[in-house]
C-alpha cells in the first residue's frame, strides 16, 4: 500500500550522529595515540575542517594539555627504540612531525639507554647471540643497522664484539 510519502521511517536503535566540532575530531585522533601538532592539523585538514578552525582547536587542546609536542616526541623516542630504530631515524623522523631543533634534542635526551647497546640487541635478535661470524654476516648486519638509522661507531661496535664482553 502506497502513503504517497517518500519518507521512511527511522530504523529502531539507531542514532542520528551529529557532525563533530574540530575539537572533537582532534581529540578523537588523540584518544587513540599522542600526535604532533602538524599531524593533527594535517588529518584535520583532510577531512574538510577549515585552517583557522583547526588551530582554534588545536590551541585549545594544548591550552588544557590534551596535545603536547613534548611528550608525543618523548613517546615517539622510547616506541621507536623499543622497536630497535637509531638515533638518526629517530632526529628524521621527529623532524617530520614538525618539531623544531630544541624540541628534538629534549626528545632524544629522554633515551635512557645506550645506542650501542640497542645495536648489539638488535643484531642478537637477527643473528643469534654469538652474532655475525662471517664477514658478509656482519656487511649484512651493518647495512640493518644503517637502515634502522644507526651510527657509524654503533654499528662497528655492534656487528665486531664478543658476546662475553
Amino acid at each position: 500500500m502506497d502513503t504517497g510519502s517518500d519518507e521512511r521511517p527511522a530504523a529502531r536503535g539507531r542514532k542520528r550522529t551529529r557532525e563533530q566540532t574540530p575539537l572533537q575530531r582532534a581529540l578523537g585522533f588523540l584518544v587513540r595515540r599522542e600526535h604532533s601538532r602538524r599531524e593533527l592539523m594535517r588529518k584535520l585538514q583532510a577531512r574538510g575542517v577549515e585552517k583557522d578552525e583547526a588551530v582554534a582547536a588545536l590551541d585549545r587542546l594544548a591550552e588544557e594539555g590534551w596535545q603536547d609536542d613534548g611528550r608525543f616526541a618523548a613517546s615517539l623516542v622510547r616506541t621507536r627504540s623499543a622497536a630497535g630504530y637509531g638515533p638518526l631515524h629517530l632526529r628524521a623522523e621527529l623532524g617530520m612531525h614538525g618539531l623544531d631543533e630544541d624540541a628534538i634534542t629534549t626528545a632524544m635526551a629522554t633515551f635512557e639507554g645506550d645506542w650501542t647497546e640497542l645495536a648489539r640487541q638488535v643484531v642478537c635478535r637477527r643473528y643469534g647471540p654469538e652474532g655475525p661470524q662471517e664477514l658478509a654476516q656482519r656487511r649484512k648486519a651493518a647495512d640493518m643497522l644503517i637502515r634502522r638509522g644507526f651510527e657509524a661507531g654503533c654499528i662497528r661496535d655492534a656487528t665486531r664484539y664478543d658476546p662475553e664482553d
